[in-house]
């Protein structure tokens, strides 16, 4: 397995997120992730930056690790025409380290355009024609597109990598799983969802990666990284389909109203036993997962993360899982 750095836009001001994934490759993480939200789930964390700058950013910061949203929704927000090109654009200011992750999308950010949200199965559909369009684009010749949802008129993109950008394809069911075996270069999720992977696998994935995301409250006082798990996750009980749902942080607030420290710490490993980190990616792992980024709760303990990390977790996983 490969581990990797999560930059947590909705948590953190947009220069920490570049000086701390500096500090993340000298650390030795493997790769990193960004969230592109227009929103923070809960108005307790915060912040929501621009993805795209703070990527610029990290493409000149940094030298050798590679970089992925996770993930950037192309249905609503952004045209995938756009989306297309400033992927490609990524692609040649980071020589080659970017990845392109994609999903069908959250109420949350994509509401912000007054389109409304569409229901699943028609985000689903917007979805591929939205991928069919990034993938021609990245060919370099001229696009033009009349699907259902999409319209693309004359389009080229004169700045390319020198190989076309990877995209990775979010799924949580096997509608979406499919979807990805389909056009994706590697699977996304953001749960261990063993039998989505395996479906990816027996349909065309079989020798791709698959990138899962833990979120953790590392520290030394296991009551407090407890208390910081529950005031950053707690938005996450409700599970996907409601999450997809809600418009607004005031509705994630009410929908985890009744949510305790207790029940977020069961799903997210807090404190400093190992023992409780290696349990957790060795579900994923067993699950079929290739990569695991792990997205620490609250900018002030980054750093304390960091250092654990190089000292204790990374040999540790390394050694477990190679």
């Amino acid at each position: 397995m490969e581990f990797g750095y999560t930059l947590l836009c909705e948590q953190t001001p947009p220069k920490q997120l570049v000086a701390d994934l500096v500090e993340a490759e000298e650390t030795g993480f493997d790769y990193s992730v960004i969230s592109d939200h227009y929103f923070p789930w809960l108005e307790d964390q915060g912040h929501s930056a621009y993805a795209w700058s703070v990527l610029g950013a990290l493409a000149q910061a940094t030298h050798r690790i590679p970089l992925m949203t996770f993930v950037t929704c192309p249905i609503m927000r952004y045209h995938p025409a756009v989306v297309a090109q400033k992927a490609a654009t990524m692609g040649v200011l980071s020589d080659g380290r970017f990845t392109l992750g994609l999903g069908a999308g959250e109420n949350l950010n994509e509401h912000v355009v007054g389109r409304g949200w569409p229901s699943a199965d028609v985000r689903h559909e917007m979805f591929e024609e939205a991928v069919e369009i990034i993938r021609a684009l990245f060919g370099g010749d001229y696009v033009n597109y009349r699907g259902d949802y999409f319209t693309v008129d004359s389009a080229k993109l004169y700045d390319l990598p020198e190989r076309p950008v990877p995209i990775g394809m979010a799924a949580y069911g096997p509608r979406a799983g499919r979807l990805a075996a389909r056009h994706a270069d590697a699977l996304i999720s953001d749960q261990p969802v063993k039998d989505v992977v395996d479906l990816f696998h027996d349909q065309g994935g079989a020798t791709k990666p698959v990138y899962g995301q833990i979120p953790i409250a590392y520290g030394d006082d296991y009551d407090e990284c407890v208390r910081r798990a529950h005031r950053i996750w707690r938005f996450s009980a409700p599970a996907w389909k409601v999450m997809a749902e809600l418009p607004g942080p005031v509705n994630f607030e009410a929908a985890a109203k009744t949510v305790r420290p207790e029940d977020v710490a069961e799903s997210v490993p807090c404190g400093n036993n190992l023992d409780d980190y290696v349990r957790a990616v060795q579900q994923w792992a067993d699950a079929g997962f290739t990569h695991i980024a792990f997205c620490q709760s609250g900018p002030e303990h980054q750093k304390d993360f960091r250092t654990w990390a190089e000292a204790d977790l990374l040999p540790t996983l390394r050694e477990r899982f190679g």
